[in-house]
């Protein structure tokens, strides 16, 4: 099959899906891999390491989508990508589909496979390849957030530990998954005092476990976020429903709750956001205020640590690939859970039930 490994284009992405060795394993298995020069700078990959293990180095990206029948991207295709896709390509790529409709339209358009990162699920249920990305995103949200409490950057001026003599700050994480448990592991580490929220009470109970004793795990319900919003130096949002927009918990006049000055880490804005006062931003532009609370919604947050980022994500995503390489489409479904698990979108059809429900569009559970 013939592989190809574009630059990404989203503004302020570093990353890079595919190492210089996923390009080997995949040559040495019999595959063609295209890599368009400078794929992998913004992660300190360059063109010379991919050539060296087998790949054909290509100029532009029209060339690569039009030879390449398997695309292996780290981000969505973007709106200037959409008219180089065709039908019986695979994309295989984070996608977060629940937060924008006019991807879900060009991909249905376009007839090409939409297999994404975020809804491959193994058989233990777990999210192999969301996890990593997750990890960094939920260490970063303590990472920003405690810059973004500077008094510069219009936050409260707070240091996250305190000092002697002075209390910590007070984080609320909204979610004990992978991003709720790294954030509050960081933030433990800060000094920090945390409050953590879920509402499965067996996650609750391991993360009681294994926690510090500065983190107070707490079951979720309305009541007990707007009480934690009340404490709040920094809020992080970090709900997941697998392939479907994130629920809202925290509305409008919520904020009016918050400390001016405080700062909500919408980490769930990939899936449209937890907060009702979320819209997506960039690394370049990556706050705004409103109701005196600094809002920080990057849609891609692993991609300005691109080199960390990149290896933890290839790590994953190449053995998915290798399958796909050598089985294409709709074998490789038929054959593998987790491959079906992550097919959204499949020769015009939404395959994916939370994706369809979202919209409101017809569901297909065939890959015929």
């Amino acid at each position: 099959m013939i592989v190809g490994v574009p630059k990404e284009t989203k503004r302020d992405e570093y990353r890079v899906a595919m190492l210089p060795v996923g390009v080997g394993e995949l040559t040495r298995a019999g595959h063609h891999v295209l890599v368009q020069r400078g794929a992998g700078l913004g992660s300190g990959l360059p063109d010379a390491d991919y050539a060296a293990e087998g790949a054909e180095l290509v100029e532009e990206a029209t060339e690569l989508f039009a030879r390449a029948e398997l695309i292996i991207k780290v981000k969505e295709p973007q709106r200037e990508e959409w008219p180089l896709l065709r039908s019986g390509q695979i994309i295989f790529t984070y996608f977060h589909f629940a937060a924008d409709r006019p991807l879900v339209d060009a991909m249905l358009t376009s007839g090409a496979t939409a297999v994404a990162y975020e809804t491959l699920q193994d058989a233990s249920g777990g999210l192999p390849l969301l996890t990593p990305m997750s990890e960094v995103a939920g260490r970063m949200s303590i990472q920003e957030g405690a810059k973004y409490l500077e008094r510069p950057q219009m936050g409260r001026g707070i240091l996250l530990g305190g000092v002697p003599g002075v209390a910590p700050a007070h984080i609320s994480v909204l979610g004990g998954g992978v991003v709720g448990a790294n954030a509050a592991k960081v933030a433990a580490g800060f000094g920090a005092s945390v409050g953590l929220l879920d509402i499965n009470m067996d996650r609750l109970r391991y993360l009681d476990d294994v926690m510090p004793a500065n983190v107070n795990v707490l079951y979720s319900d309305r009541h007990t976020v707007r009480e934690q919003l009340q404490r709040a130096d920094l809020v992080i949002g970090a709900v997941l429903i697998p392939g479907a927009k994130a629920p809202r918990l925290i509305e409008r006049d919520d904020l009016k709750l918050m400390k001016p000055g405080s700062v909500i880490i919408d980490v769930a804005i990939d899936q449209g956001g937890c907060v009702a006062t979320s819209r997506p931003t960039t690394h370049s532009e990556p706050t705004y205020l409103i109701d005196d609370v600094l809002h920080y919604c990057v849609t891609n947050m692993p991609g300005a640590v691109g080199r960390t980022s990149t290896f933890a994500l290839c790590n994953v995503t190449l053995p998915w690939a290798m399958i796909l390489a050598a089985r294409g489409m709709p074998q490789a479904a038929a054959t593998s859970a987790p491959i079906a698990s992550a097919v959204n979108i499949y020769n015009g059809q939404i395959t994916n039930r939370a994706v369809a429900e979202t919209f409101n569009l017809p569901y297909s559970a065939s890959f015929a």
